[in-house]
Order: structure tokens, then C-alpha cells, then sequence
């Protein structure tokens, strides 16, 4: 079964897939984003994805969303899930990890299919390395969120309740 097909709706039941009454948020992780709790916990955090996941739906609840997690280490799987998101989600939330700074395909992606992506980093890229400093998808998206750690995702959450708001 692949990772979101094992989705789960807001109450932890298995999802419907999609909700066309509520608004519908897909959050995309990339590379290594599975590892988050063991890999360099001074600066991504001793929280698991699945930590992170539970806290979304737990924010998720309350404004009455419908969120979907998925993660890929594979560049062009992020990219069939963003093309596949028109129709389905209202916004994306994007934690493109290190394709961030590489990916014109994740860029393009994004452009071509019309649906608001917010980009979010649990730790504060510009602070970092500097190859970090450079964002190929933040032309492309409706903001950017960075440095937060897990509050990152919270806060992506409640801009596209933002966004989804506007763009009505």
C-alpha cells in the first residue's frame, strides 16, 4: 500500500479521498523528511513526520479541513502528486526538503497546474548554508514559511485556509 493510501480523515478514520465540502489540503514532504526524529535533531527536531502529521490534524480539526500527507525521497513522484492535486486539493503545502534549491521540475510543476502551493522548512534556510539561501519554487508559490520547526507546518496549514479564503 503506498503511504497515501493510508491516509486518514481528521477523525482518524480512513479517509474519503476528497471532501468537495470542505477544503482540502495536500502536504507534500520531500527528501529524507522520513527520517525526521533521528536525522540531525539540533536542527529539524526530535519529532517524527508522523508526530508533525498528528498535529496538523489536530489543528486540522478545528478549522475544519481536510488534510493528506505524503512523502517521497523520488523528485519525479513529487512531481506526478503535484500534477495529480488540480481538481482535488485547494492548496499544497510544500516541504520540497533539498530539491527546494535543485528542482525546476518541482518549479514547473507547481506553475502549470494553478494550484496555490505554500513552501514551508522547519529550520530557517536563510541561516544555514548558503546554496540553502536560493529557493527554486518560492517564485512560484503564494509565500514561504521557514524556521519555525513543527509551527511551520501549523502555520502552513492556516495560510491556506488564507489563500483558499482569497482566491473565493
Amino acid at each position: 500500500m503506498a503511504p497515501w493510501e493510508r491516509s486518514k480523515s481528521i477523525d482518524n478514520r480512513p479517509a474519503d479521498r476528497y471532501h468537495a465540502n470542505r477544503m482540502n489540503v495536500l502536504f507534500l514532504n520531500g527528501p529524507n523528511l522520513n527520517l525526521l526524529g533521528q536525522r540531525e535533531p539540533e536542527v529539524y527536531g526530535r519529532l517524527t513526520l508522523e508526530d508533525i502529521e498528528a498535529k496538523v490534524r489536530e489543528r486540522a480539526a478545528k478549522l475544519n479541513v481536510t488534510v493528506e500527507f505524503r512523502q517521497s525521497n523520488l523528485e519525479g513522484e513529487l512531481v506526478n502528486w503535484i500534477q495529480d492535486a488540480k481538481g482535488k486539493f485547494d492548496v499544497i503545502v510544500l516541504n520540497a526538503a533539498s530539491y527546494t534549491h535543485t528542482s525546476v521540475a518541482l518549479r514547473d510543476a507547481i506553475a502549470a497546474v494553478g494550484v496555490p502551493a505554500i513552501e514551508i522548512h522547519l529550520s530557517n534556510v536563510y541561516a544555514r548554508e548558503e546554496f540553502r539561501h536560493v529557493s527554486m519554487i518560492a517564485p512560484v508559490c503564494r509565500g514561504q514559511i521557514t524556521g519555525f520547526g513543527v509551527n511551520s507546518y501549523i502555520l502552513g496549514l492556516e495560510a491556506s485556509v488564507i489563500v483558499n479564503s482569497k482566491s473565493k
